[in-house]
């Protein structure tokens, strides 16, 4: 019986000789980030063995499939009937993590550039990071790369005009209206506020990344004597 809920909206297309784009309301929303994990659990149950990976975004989803076993056809049949099981709703369920952080001008040197533009103390622009429940929209560019939304708007900053050559494993950092924790030593363009201890990406664990797109993420700001006895490190934290 109909309960007068409207179906979302999306768009199938081909995205390759083995895989298929499912695109939403492309914009960085809870409800269109709920509708794309919502998808995936649903795709990989209907696929099962003829899938290959399913790769969730901020508002679309890859699906690579076998090619041996089930073609394009077939595939966008059973996505349409998993698509049509989807459910206009923000709730979901999801991890919540939290994420130790080392707030200070040594480990995060564009807090003060920061704190100076927006025209507040280093210490609101910690307190306001620190505030927010932020959701995993995305992981890339790099593995355990999770791109973090919404930050709070008063510390929203564009990326940096001149990219640094190196940023360190661990450091945070803002651009736009997203956050993130940098998993490995990278070039980057983004703003850093401190560094974390916490490994983003450790292939010799299960699971690799402490997050997963559709997760929860909260920062917890300690001190260096913490950050240090967590197994972080300072070296090339001032790059």
């Amino acid at each position: 019986m109909s309960m007068g809920i409207s179906k979302p909206q999306y768009q199938l297309t081909v995205a390759g000789e083995n895989a298929l784009m499912l695109y939403f309301d492309q914009r960085i929303d809870p409800a269109i980030s709920a509708l794309v994990q919502q998808a995936c659990v649903l795709i990989r149950a209907e696929l099962a063995a003829d899938l290959i990976d399913v790769l969730p975004s901020y508002a679309s989803v890859l699906v690579m499939f076998n090619p041996l076993c089930t073609d394009h056809f077939r595939v966008q049949a059973q996505l349409q009937h998993c698509l049509a099981q989807l459910q206009n709703s923000e709730s979901h369920s999801c991890k919540r993590v939290e994420l130790p952080v080392y707030y200070s001008e040594e480990s995060g040197p564009d807090l003060a550039l920061i704190a100076q533009t927006k025209n507040i103390s280093i210490d609101d622009v910690i307190q306001r990071h620190q505030a927010v429940s932020y959701r995993v929209y995305a992981i890339g560019f790099a593995p355990g790369f999770a791109y973090l939304g919404e930050v709070d708007p008063l510390l929203q900053m564009p990326r940096l005009a001149t990219p640094r050559a190196k940023v360190p494993r661990g450091a945070v950092a803002i651009a736009d209206r997203q956050t993130a924790v940098y998993p490995a030593a990278s070039p980057g363009g983004w703003n850093l506020i401190g560094l974390c201890p916490t490994r983003m990406f450790n292939p010799q664990q299960t699971p690799a990344m402490p997050v997963s797109v559709g997760d929860e993420v909260r920062f917890v700001a300690i001190d260096k004597a913490e950050f240090l006895r967590l197994g972080g490190e300072l070296q090339g934290a001032e790059l």
